[in-house]
């Protein structure tokens, strides 16, 4: 299957494509709760995908598998072999094309697209509205567990893209550069100081543009906002045009939602800040700004 894939789709789209051999559907449905004391939690989306998903679609744990077993912080990105190891047991690898969902904001299924292509596998769409928008169209879904492909892929194989990951000493090092390389997908509240914090201080890391991740989604539908819209929010937070841009948020999801968007705008060199503000804050000598 050719690698030239389209970064978006649409359920009209993967419906008229279900069974394809190479077509590999992931749920990648994680949720966010708030705790009564204000805190955040992720709960895995299995149950949910277990009671219906999207027919053929197989279930991808981002919380656990996809994560860096005995990190201190959340999602941290897996070594490569282990990333490898999973997508090969999900029958992604040469020749298939990976549909990302997800059943709530489309940032978990912008995380699974961002370790693909962090691991150098470019065949991945995700899917407008992921399951959201799939029950809107009255499209089917399932109980039923995905049938093994006849002909397995050939084993994953990782090729790391270094320059799409960035760590707490790249992001301080260009602190000084002017204003507008750095995004926060972060609620605009939270981005300020204030809400719920998953950070052991609260505030933004000095000159990042707030563009919220929950902005590039139509709230109606959960599908995108039209391209110019996207281009249009970017560019009244001031985000460089030339600058490499780094994105970040909480804990590395919501900031895949931010860096796919400007991938549709042509940004394809978008690196994601990992640790983003909880390790950021983790070290009370970085500084962290309110209001």
């Amino acid at each position: 299957m050719s690698t030239d894939v389209p970064a978006l789709v649409g359920v009209d789209w993967l419906h008229q494509r279900l069974g394809e051999p190479g077509l590999r559907v992931l749920d990648t449905t994680a949720w966010l709760r708030l705790g009564d004391d204000r805190t955040v939690r992720f709960d895995s989306g299995r149950e949910a995908w277990a009671a219906g998903h999207i027919p053929t679609a197989s279930f991808v744990d981002l919380i656990d598998e996809l994560s860096a077993p005995n990190s201190p912080l959340p999602f941290t990105v897996p070594a490569a072999d282990r990333f490898a190891a999973a997508m090969s047991r999900l029958g992604v690898g040469p020749g298939t094309h990976v549909v990302a969902y997800d059943a709530e904001s489309g940032m978990w299924a912008t995380r699974l697209w961002w370790l693909l292509r962090l691991f150098g596998f470019d065949a991945v769409s995700v899917l407008d509205g992921g399951l959201t928008a799939w029950r809107a169209a009255d499209l089917p879904v399932t109980t039923d567990p995905p049938v093994p492909p006849a002909a397995p892929a050939p084993p994953f194989v990782a090729a790391p893209r270094p320059e799409l990951l960035a760590t707490t000493a790249q992001v301080r090092q260009r602190l000084a550069e002017p204003a507008g390389w750095l995004v926060s997908a972060l609620p605009e509240e939270i981005h300020r100081g204030g809400g719920p914090q998953t950070a052991a201080r609260p505030g933004h890391i000095p000159g990042a543009r707030s563009v919220p991740a929950s902005d590039l989604v139509d709230p109606s539908t959960g599908r995108l906002r039209p391209t110019e819209q996207l281009r249009a929010r970017f560019a009244a937070a001031g985000v460089s045009t030339e600058a490499p841009v780094v994105t970040y948020c909480g804990g590395g999801i919501a900031a895949t939602l931010d860096a796919f968007a400007l991938n549709l705008l042509g940004r394809h060199d978008v690196a994601v800040y990992d640790g983003s503000v909880i390790e950021w804050a983790a070290h009370p000598e970085l500084p962290l700004e309110v209001g």
